[in-house]
């Protein structure tokens, strides 16, 4: 487990508190960087310098996910490469307010700007207010001239595709997706390890930058994926299965269990959605872990295989698979 790295954010809260963070007396956050290994930030995003989990527990407590990588290497990464910063980023995100309208750096512009890097993403719905949407795509028709008078004269979110926040859905973000996060939303992200963030609207909020041209340059013009949800009645499936990630969605009855995996050619990433279990990733003689509800843990590559997710009570988790 990893210590959280909490931001204030102008648009947060404090449901944060719900998922077992402890946080500051007053402050609005609105991130939860569960799992972290960026070498640099945005100055609007984690203020600027490296963002680097610390591990909570065991005998690397107070090590960095960094340190851990560089000490294990393939027993950490498996088939994965050690020698560069972790593959995802994990984080829990209260909207008290709208997010800005954003997107983030399409395969194109990255490619021709070395500092910008792809964020694909996906927002597990946790909680949702009644009534509350997220943003996510161009409006058919849009073209890219007409949103850019529509950023000018402030009814750019009359574009954007505005979904109902359905708690349970899952939605597929790519890079080059422009969205939003609604008021009264709260969720569970992956992504990829980017802090690259190109606003071109913030709901008349002033004193942060916008990058509008830059976000012109990146925004696909169309539809996003859908939502995907678990079919009623079944108990495990996989959400999301993009190119640098899988996300499943997994839950178990009191006393239910279920394998980690059936190989160990990289780590796995567990998200506690709801309720509490114990994680057994190791020889019959280790002491299981107990992961509560807001716990992210990463198992080692070398304990996939033998590793094991027993429910104390029901419980919802989310397994990442790096790809």
């Amino acid at each position: 487990m990893f210590e959280p790295i909490l931001l204030d954010k102008v648009w947060g809260g404090r449901r944060l508190e719900r998922l077992g963070k402890k946080l500051p007396p007053g402050a609005k956050i609105g991130e939860s960087w569960e799992l972290a290994d960026l070498d640099s930030t945005s100055a609007s995003g984690a203020g600027g310098g490296a963002a680097r989990s610390v591990i909570a527990s065991g005998l690397l407590a107070g090590k960095t996910l960094h340190d851990a990588m560089t000490l294990w290497k393939r027993d950490l990464m498996g088939s994965l490469d050690a020698d560069r910063p972790f593959p995802l980023l994990i984080k829990f995100l209260d909207a008290s307010e709208n997010l800005s309208v954003q997107v983030h750096p399409s395969p194109a512009y990255a490619a021709s700007h070395p500092e910008a890097h792809l964020k694909t993403e996906c927002w597990y719905i946790l909680d949702a207010a009644p009534g509350s949407v997220i943003y996510k795509g161009i409006k058919p028709g849009v073209t890219p001239e007409l949103f850019a008078k529509h950023i000018k004269d402030g009814t750019v979110v009359n574009d954007l595709v505005a979904v109902p926040a359905v708690v349970g859905e899952c939605h597929n973000l790519p890079s080059g997706t422009c969205h939003a996060l609604g008021a009264g939303v709260l969720v569970a992200e992956v992504q990829t390890p980017s802090d690259t963030t190109f606003r071109v609207f913030d709901w008349g909020r002033t004193g942060r930058e916008l990058h509008i041209d830059q976000a012109l340059e990146c925004i696909d013009f169309g539809p996003a994926p859908g939502a995907a949800k678990l079919p009623k009645g079944k108990v495990s499936g996989q959400l999301v299965g993009t190119e640098f990630f899988r996300v499943d969605e997994v839950f178990l009855p009191a006393g239910g269990r279920v394998p980690l995996a059936e190989s160990n050619d990289g780590p796995r990433v567990l998200i506690v959605l709801s309720g509490s279990a114990s994680v057994r990733a190791g020889s019959a003689g280790d002491e299981p872990v107990h992961a509560g509800v807001g716990t992210t843990l990463l198992i080692p590559a070398n304990r996939v295989a033998s590793g094991q997710v027993i429910a104390k009570a029901g419980t919802r988790l989310l397994v990442v698979t790096i790809r």
